[in-house]
């Protein structure tokens, strides 16, 4: 799909799609005009973000906009502040560690797939945080084969909003899609109802239990009943989905990259000892902080972002009228051969301190950026710190022999077809030579 000169031109391309001028930023500058110095032009999410993800999280705080956004991002922001971290982190731990004793028990050599592994992880983490209580195997495994589905069968453009109809016009969903909704609201609808009838703690520390008990301090406001849920849905897919291909993504490069690997496990070993990480580790943890950093550059875990302009504005003597959608692709700003060395290399170095200048802040954009940045960046930072800690600390994960990797564009970058894997315990692996040149990638998007 995407022509080599997106790669090293392209800033700012505009096309007209039916009743919308359609716009792809593809600069730092032009990225930095649509989601923050004129983020208040821009700030309505596109039809298409809207179409794909509400039947999921409803009018979750991800994709409303106006009032109703800044009255749920008051009563949000705060419960998934950094703050409140610490308080999390030996959750992240413990369910990475029971992950890894699990797999330090499949026979070797025996493949799996890391990106179910992942998302059932991560899928764990984010229950045992947000309802202080196990979602289990059953119950996890229900979430990741629905939420596979919704995005295999949700379609990635909504052509309803091209021709300009509102988003109340009625969309065809099909019963495979509204089976795959449903298996999500099931899961997380028992487990509020669930929370809701047992005794709370004042204590509670639980998201879901600050959830309920927070309100809006200018209007008193509460989240209740079905908003609750949606609030709860975007919580979910926030915490799971993304961070579960972020670290599958990172499992991958890391058995490509067998000098990066051997860094990463000298870190662990002169950090950890044969502790398990800490929350207090975190600073100290600075390569594997850039290894998931260079992962997210170079498999940014969502695929596109996009706005809706909702009155005229004007970029560089262009005009954007109103109802004009924005797009931008973090797969090409993150290896745009202007921004960055080497940019379809895996090198985490970029990431540290010293190693020289480093691009734009708005050239590096795996979580969104500007007020609209994704919530629970710091939860996922620290969760994906935490976890290759405490797997990586006792195993390598090596990729099935003659498995052809490949990224497919959904709501999320994914591996089609998943991330057939193997373990080996470290004091037993096999070293493994360096490749002579990393393996071509092919573009997500249907063109590399």
């Amino acid at each position: 799909m995407w022509e080599e000169d997106a790669y090293d031109d392209y800033e700012f391309v505009s096309t007209q799609v039916l009743a919308r001028k359609v716009i792809l930023c593809n600069s730092p500058e032009s990225i930095q005009f649509a989601f923050s110095t004129r983020n208040a032009s821009f700030e309505r999410k596109s039809p298409q973000e809207r179409f794909a993800l509400a039947p999921i999280i409803g009018d979750g705080h991800f994709i409303t906009d106006g009032e109703t956004w800044k009255r749920r991002r008051r009563l949000i922001a705060p419960i998934i502040h950094v703050s409140h971290l610490a308080e999390f982190a030996p959750t992240m731990v413990e369910v990475a560690g029971e992950t890894r004793d699990r797999w330090l028990k499949r026979p070797a050599g025996q493949s799996f797939d890391v990106l179910t592994e992942m998302a059932q992880l991560t899928a764990e983490i984010i229950c045992r945080s947000v309802f202080g209580r196990e979602l289990g195997h059953e119950h996890a495994q229900q979430v990741v084969d629905s939420f596979s589905e919704y995005q295999r069968q949700i379609a990635q453009l909504d052509m309803f909003s091209f021709l300009g109809l509102p988003d109340s016009f009625p969309r065809p969903r099909s019963r495979a899609l509204r089976r795959a909704v449903q298996g999500i609201h099931d899961v997380l609808d028992g487990i509020i109802d669930s929370y809701q009838t047992r005794k709370k703690d004042k204590n509670d520390a639980s998201l879901v239990g600050r959830l309920m008990e927070a309100h809006d301090e200018e209007t008193g406001e509460r989240i209740q009943g079905e908003a609750l849920r949606n609030e709860v849905a975007v919580l979910f897919m926030a915490g799971h989905e993304g961070n579960a291909n972020a670290l599958t993504w990172t499992w991958y490069l890391l058995s490509q990259a067998p000098d990066v690997e051997a860094r990463l496990h000298d870190e662990l070993d002169r950090v950890l000892g044969d502790s398990m990480p800490t929350f207090s580790d975190l600073p100290r943890l600075t390569y594997t902080r850039a290894v998931l950093d260079e992962s997210m550059r170079l498999y940014p875990p969502v695929p596109f972002l996009s706005r809706e302009a909702i009155v005229d504005e004007n970029y560089k003597g262009e005009s954007i009228p109103r109802g004009s959608l924005i797009f931008v692709v973090p797969w090409l700003i993150h290896r745009h051969k202007k921004f960055w060395d080497k940019p379809d290399h895996f090198i985490p170095e970029r990431f540290l301190p010293g190693n020289g200048p480093t691009p734009s802040k708005f050239a590096y954009i795996p979580f969104s950026i500007g007020p609209r940045v994704c919530s629970g960046l710091g939860f996922g930072s620290a969760e994906g710190i935490l976890c290759v800690a405490t797997i990586a600390q006792a195993l390598r994960l090596r990729l099935k022999q003659g498995y052809k990797v490949e990224p497919v564009c959904r709501l999320t970058l994914r591996p089609a077809g998943g991330m057939p894997m193997s373990v080996e315990p470290r004091q037993h692996a096999a070293k493994v030579a360096p490749p002579d040149e990393p393996a071509a990638m092919a573009c997500p998007f249907g063109h590399g």
